[in-house]
């Protein structure tokens, strides 16, 4: 919030956003991580499908590196959402 003066006025923590968890311990709760686990199997092996398909059926390399984003990303994006959800529900908001 800024003043008049340009100057940063910072406002103190409540209690309860202090003892709130934060968003990466919500992502890493076992309930959001097993289901953001799940999807990220499903999208991870549509994606790997479509995106190193043809050098799977003609067995030429694929990037390790590539194949696994195509896993990571899907349960990132999953459990963030989740657990931003989760925040915002237990916030009231």
């Amino acid at each position: 919030m800024l003043t008049g003066h340009s100057e940063p006025v910072i406002e103190p923590r409540t209690a309860t956003s202090a003892r709130r968890p934060s968003v990466l311990r919500l992502m890493l709760q076992p309930r959001i991580a097993r289901g953001a686990l799940r999807v990220s199997l499903v999208v991870g092996t549509v994606l790997n499908i479509i995106n190193n398909g043809e050098q799977f059926w003609m067995h030429h390399t694929v990037s390790l590196w590539q194949a696994a984003l195509n896993y990571i990303v899907p349960f990132c994006v999953s459990a963030y959402s989740a657990a931003r959800n989760e925040a915002q529900r237990t916030r009231g908001g």
